[in-house]
């Protein structure tokens, strides 16, 4: 009776999602922890199996720095950004492309050739400019770090048209023929608006956005809903670790993705209690209109 109850409870959202494109940013514990790797790449299939169409697109900070370690190249980070030389930014590439990349492809298509790798610079997939840190007013070159300044979605598309499940790797080609580094929750964000997805999906290592971050207190509140406009006046007293994510929830719903969530990638199958079920998990970010809640009956 218990699973027939879930099975219900999911009917409503299983129509409402059905054909919908939604664009998951893969990162953090549920990376590099082995059982969350299968239980992600089970969640992945499962959702395109229900008849949408994930898109994931990854970093790999955990696996990046560990290299960088073992052929002892130097690394550092300026206000939260890797400086990224020529030589690391070879390590970069090597690592996301080349490693993390296969991983997740290949733990997805244990269920079936639905998998296929790309990198940000394949069909000029990511087209990025050279970001520029800034401490204390002062702008600071940190190498082959990039912002995003267009995105050709195309390739991705065709991949969704046929049945398949695009894997991205955050690296972006330079106007000037430069390769960079992006950050792949502002990746993720940009792909969404491209894509004009359904969703954007953020999986980080803690239970959502807090009502009042304090590291030593064991009582948090988590936001279960919040709106862009009153996202956009808390950033400034965010963490830093939250930031990019929070960013990129805010980027996609002023870009037209009707809903952005942050969720507990360490929570096994984050992502289908978040889309099947009726109270979900984690932090959903809505644009300030009321057009969605009009559309879904989700209340703001």
């Amino acid at each position: 009776m218990d699973k027939a109850h879930t099975l219900i409870e999911a009917l409503p959202w299983l129509a409402r999602f059905h054909g919908a494109t939604v664009v998951i940013k893969y990162g953090g514990n549920a990376m590099t922890e082995e059982h969350l790797r299968a239980k992600f790449a089970d969640d992945v299939v499962f959702l395109r199996y229900a008849g949408l169409k994930p898109v994931i697109v990854h970093g790999g900070g955990p696996q990046i720095q560990a290299q960088l370690d073992l052929q002892g190249i130097d690394s550092h980070f300026v206000s939260g950004l890797r400086v990224t030389t020529p030589e690391a930014m070879q390590v970069v590439r090597m690592v996301l492309v080349g490693q993390v990349n296969r991983d997740v492809v290949g733990l997805i298509n244990r269920h079936g050739p639905f998998a296929v790798g790309m990198s940000g610079e394949d069909a000029h997939l990511f087209t990025a400019e050279r970001k520029y840190a800034v401490v204390d007013g002062v702008k600071i070159d940190i190498g082959q770090v990039g912002e995003i300044v267009n995105v050709e979605a195309g390739a991705v598309q065709a991949l969704l048209d046929d049945g398949r499940i695009p894997v991205v790797s955050s690296i972006a080609r330079g106007a000037d023929g430069e390769i960079y580094n992006v950050n792949a929750d502002t990746a993720a964000a940009a792909l969404a608006v491209a894509l004009r997805a359904s969703k954007l999906i953020v999986l980080t290592d803690v239970e959502g956005l807090y009502a009042d971050w304090r590291p030593d207190d064991p009582g948090l509140e988590v936001i279960s809903r919040i709106r862009a406009s009153e996202l956009a006046g808390l950033l400034p007293g965010l963490s830093s670790g939250m930031v990019p994510k929070m960013e990129a929830c805010l980027t996609a719903v002023e870009g037209g993705v009707p809903q952005a969530h942050v969720l507990d990638g360490r929570a096994p199958h984050a992502l289908l209690l978040e889309i099947f079920t009726d109270e979900g998990i984690g932090t959903m970010v809505l644009p300030d209109t009321d057009d969605f809640a009009k559309e879904t009956g989700v209340a703001p």
